[in-house]
């Protein structure tokens, strides 16, 4: 099966040039020849549609729509298909839940050429007043079921370091939201609450599937109460510069109902770092005051943890109300240097009859993304 892109952070490629493309985490990939003649690839185009359903979307006019949403907008109803040319979509997106079945293609099949990305972080002030908070932070947001995505990158690049006066610094990349949603060789960049993995309410268990994808972030970077699992996935934890100690932050920080058997499922995947060793942890669970009956889950099993995790203490409390001892976190069959057993209390592990509960195909059930 192919492998995740190689990784080149937001924060590196900040360094690397200045102007619009500079302000992605994401260098884009060199314009080919083929493209600028055929923009949208192999998925046709407004003049020769792959179906009567699918509109296309670029931001050098050669399409139905410059925007995204001016895209989702028209595409009312269900079963709609947006193909998206290379290009930087700055902008915000949502996509209700009326729009169900929707499916988003990124036309070059390389996640770096189409970014949709913004700058909104929690501590922002909105229009009239007030701030947008975490969730109004989101450069897109998708609350229908049925979402697929394929070789887009969704992006925020708010940067702590441009607005030292505010303090509510998650900044959103996407919230998903919707049940049977799935994202394929698709990127995520942000660095605190990158990717929101949640469900459109309380008593909704949403399923989620990322393969193939590429994370990045510092502080609780993925993190919400869907069933979600991510197989073939890179995480890859952030250095930073305005934290003189560990640790600069967690990967994972699920808020699953009590009621909910199925959290976040890591499977087959990597965990890297660009901080030094041990200076981040693998999760911390998140009972928010909307659901103090939460029980967060996350199990991560047959996947590399580099030495940027703390591998003697992996966990920890978000809240003292809350120890991680009382939630459901476990591993199983790890491997690398974050996943090595000094403290068997600090690393809870799954037997192998109990491990046959924890796949894919269990925790989507009678959805086959």
């Amino acid at each position: 099966m192919p492998s995740p892109q190689p990784p080149l952070s937001r924060r590196g490629f900040l360094a690397a040039g200045a102007g619009v493309t500079a302000t992605l985490g994401l260098a884009a990939a060199p314009a080919r020849a083929a493209e600028r003649a055929r923009p949208f690839g192999r998925y046709g185009s407004p003049g020769r549609r792959l179906t009567p359903g699918t509109l296309y979307v670029d931001p050098h006019g050669r399409g139905d729509f410059t925007s995204v949403q001016a895209a989702v907008t028209a595409a009312s109803g269900s079963g709609r298909t947006l193909v998206l040319a290379p290009g930087t979509y700055r902008e915000t997106v949502l996509l209700d839940t009326t729009r169900t079945e929707a499916t988003w293609i990124g036309a070059s099949e390389d996640p770096r050429d189409v970014v949709i990305v913004h700058d909104n972080a929690n501590g922002t002030p909105k229009p009239g007043g007030g701030t947008y908070g975490t969730s109004g932070s989101a450069t897109t947001t998708v609350q229908a079921d049925g979402f697929t995505a394929r070789w887009i990158t969704f992006a925020n690049d708010w940067l702590r370091a441009d607005h030292p006066d505010i303090t509510g610094t998650q900044a959103v990349a996407i919230k998903a939201q919707g049940d049977r949603s799935s994202f394929t060789d698709c990127r995520f960049l942000g660095h605190q609450d990158t990717l929101y993995a949640d469900s459109i309410a309380l008593g909704t268990f949403a399923r989620q599937y990322f393969a193939h994808c590429y994370v990045e972030g510092d502080v609780d970077f993925v993190f919400g109460r869907a069933t979600a699992v991510f197989e073939h996935c890179h995480f890859r934890t952030l250095n930073r510069t305005d934290l003189a100690a560990a640790p600069y932050g967690f990967v994972f920080a699920p808020s699953t109902a009590v009621a909910n058997p199925r959290g976040y499922l890591v499977t087959r995947s990597r965990v890297s770092s660009e901080a030094p060793d041990g200076f981040y942890k693998l999760a911390r669970p998140w009972v928010p005051g909307s659901d103090t009956t939460a029980r967060p889950m996350l199990t991560v099993r047959e996947t590399w943890l580099g030495p940027g995790i703390d591998a003697t203490a992996p966990y920890t409390n978000m809240s003292d109300t809350y120890p991680w001892q009382n939630q459901r976190f476990a591993e199983y069959r790890n491997t690398g240097p974050g996943a090595v057993i000094s403290v068997p209390a600090n690393r809870p592990q799954l037997t192998d009859s109990e491990a046959r509960s924890h796949t894919p195909a269990a925790y989507l059930g009678d959805w086959r993304p």
